[in-house]
């Protein structure tokens, strides 16, 4: 393959309503550190940075010897790029999909299918689900980030149905007792009692939705009013939920699901029919490549209730199990492996302390996306005998079997996320 086989990005900003503004947000920040001249607008909101090949937001190629391409069409045209086996299994296709989200507003509560019914979906609705490839997803801090994950163990969504009348009343009396009867049971019977409770509330009249959400509403607002604490029925949360999305259904999903608050660094791994929500905070993300999503509240978009209830993953646990341990590497202390479960994609974390001032980035047999959160360094290439300045928020493409030496030119921590596919 002939020309440059590393070189630096310009990603893509999607400016969803549901980001934060201005250089409150991550995105924003790594934009502007990594672009002099990009115009920060502090009443816009700055929701993600995509880092890929993804027909909405395909990235373009910032160096000179190669004619203005995107990522796609340079791939396309070097598939080799991408390393044998990723090559092989992916059709010649960058299979992931690397992001930094920067969430103000909650968003949607929703799961991916599996790539059966993603391919079901695709044919019975294109329009919705408009590919047919599975999309697990990969969420690691940046900020303390809030998001929900996962059905709470049984015992604590009955302490809900207790504490919370207005929630128990939109479940129904008979899928409330046969919850409680499950508890200590054996697993398939609380999750066949689960689902029966999920899908009662899910498909709540509308009406009688926002009735009860106003009176949880004006009962919480009270009690807070009145000097109480109402966080063992998450009072502060509900209020934040309902006042961005008013008498949405969505908002009682806290008592069903997990509530996390990752610590920078931590991460959630989605896998297909996984419940989830993010809620608040900055991330990096990566994920398969699709856009099949299946929603049932807290979203303006599209809102697919049954086929939620009927693919959703039943099994209860606690918030704990739904965090996902990054891997130490055993030849190199200041790396960090978040591998899941999926062929399709694997996260690295460096953390290089200011006393290092060279750092030889490993070499992987599959094309990778680098990102700068902190730090500045230049990119040495010896098989071009080139150099490349990265500074906050730079973004470099590395092709397959490619060696590359960061060197410190600024005294100060490096944090870098990287984007690879390790088969």
């Amino acid at each position: 393959m002939a020309g440059p086989r590393v070189f630096p990005l310009s990603c893509v900003v999607q400016q969803y309503a549901w980001g934060k503004v201005g250089s409150k947000s991550e995105v924003a920040c790594l934009l502007a550190s990594s672009d002099p001249l990009a115009q920060i607008s502090e009443d816009k909101p700055y929701a993600e940075l995509w880092m890929g090949t993804h027909p909405r937001g395909d990235a373009k190629i910032l160096d000179n010897r190669i004619s203005q391409k995107t990522l796609g069409q340079w791939i396309a045209e070097n598939p080799d790029c991408l390393g044998s086996k990723v090559k092989n299994t992916f059709n010649g296709k960058l299979p992931f999909l690397f992001k930094v989200l920067s969430v103000d507003t909650a968003l949607s509560i929703q799961a991916h299918p599996n790539k059966e019914l993603a391919e079901k979906l695709h044919l019975q609705a294109p329009e919705h689900y408009p590919d047919a490839n599975h999309k697990p997803e990969m969420a690691i801090a940046l900020t303390s980030f809030q998001g929900l994950c996962g059905f709470r163990p049984v015992e604590e969504i009955v302490t809900f149905m207790k504490k919370v009348p207005e929630f128990q009343l939109l479940i129904g009396d008979d899928a409330t007792a046969q919850l409680k009867e499950s508890v200590g049971g054996d697993t398939e019977a609380m999750a066949s009692a689960l689902r029966n409770c999920f899908s009662h509330l899910m498909k709540s009249e509308k009406k009688v939705v926002v009735e009860q959400l106003n009176l949880l509403v004006k009962r919480i607002s009270q009690q807070v009013f009145d000097g109480n604490n109402m966080e063992d029925i998450y009072g502060k949360l509900l209020l934040q939920l309902h006042q961005q999305h008013p008498g949405d259904i969505g908002c009682f999903a806290i008592y069903f699901l997990n509530l996390l608050t990752l610590k920078p660094g931590e991460a959630m791994f989605l896998d297909a029919n996984v419940p989830h929500a993010y809620l608040k905070g900055d991330c990096v993300e990566c994920m398969a490549c699709s856009d099949n999503t299946v929603r049932a509240g807290l979203t303006p978009k599209f809102i697919d209730v049954p086929t939620l209830c009927e693919m959703l993953n039943y099994t209860p646990s606690p918030s704990n199990d739904r965090l996902f341990a990054p891997a130490q590497s055993q030849d190199d202390p200041y790396l960090s492996i978040y591998d899941p479960p999926v062929p399709d994609f694997t996260v690295m974390k460096m953390e290089v302390p200011s006393s290092v001032t060279e750092y030889k980035v490993s070499t992987l047999d599959s094309a990778s996306i680098l990102l700068v959160v902190q730090g500045t360094v230049t990119a040495i290439i010896p098989s071009a005998h080139a150099e490349i300045p990265l500074y906050r928020g730079g973004v470099l493409f590395i092709a397959a079997n490619e060696s590359v030496l960061l060197k410190i030119t600024v005294p100060k921590d490096l944090l870098i996320f990287r984007a690879c596919c390790l088969l």
